[in-house]
């Protein structure tokens, strides 16, 4: 489960006041939750056989196979993690030393489903796998794509002077552009 937690985006989602970034992975014998704040990172990852007990904990009246709980709850999260939660479905978070409680509540079959997902801190290997070490790496894609656009920028400048010099000109004065500036550009860019 872990390792196709990794393929799947961060998605923001929002639990009253406070924004979360999470990402989530379900199949028929478990799921796996990773939630943070961006100063802290919980997780959850849970068998059918914890599926099994908590479901019969907090749902005394439903009475259906471990695999339609783990389908259900998938039905619930992955419509929140792609922006758009169910009317029906609330959720709910209390956060605590000890982890974050994320509280489900929608219905089932016409009856009532509660779902605690019980997220505990999630080891520093974990944040940098999933956190840490993409942002780096998007990071450093990013500044190379940068690097090559101001190149680009600047050859382009570069065909349009010997343009001008060969005696061309534009045939709409709106397309005229001022020479691209780098310094003027990274001096922008770290203002903002």
């Amino acid at each position: 489960l872990e390792s196709s937690l990794l393929t799947q985006p961060w998605a923001s989602v929002r639990f009253g006041e406070s924004t979360f970034l999470a990402k989530a992975c379900f199949r028929d014998t478990g799921y796996i939750l990773l939630i943070s704040d961006l100063s802290s990172v919980w997780y959850e990852s849970a068998d059918d056989e914890t599926v099994g007990q908590r479901s019969k904990e907090l749902n005394k009246r439903l009475t259906v196979h471990v695999s339609s709980f783990l389908n259900h709850l998938c039905n619930l999260m992955c419509p929140l993690l792609a922006g758009q939660p169910g009317a029906t479905t609330a959720f709910s978070c209390h956060r605590s030393p000890s982890g974050l409680r994320l509280h489900v509540k929608s219905e089932l079959s016409g009856l009532p489903f509660y779902w605690d997902f019980h997220c505990c801190p999630a080891p520093l290997e974990m944040v940098f796998r999933h956190l840490v070490r993409p942002l780096i790496q998007m990071n450093l894609a990013l500044q190379c794509q940068v690097k090559e656009l101001i190149s680009l920028l600047l050859q382009k400048d570069a065909e349009i002077e010997d343009y001008r010099e060969s005696g061309a000109t534009l045939s709409r004065d709106r397309l005229r552009t001022e020479p691209f500036q780098e310094e003027r550009f990274q001096q922008n860019f770290m203002a903002e």
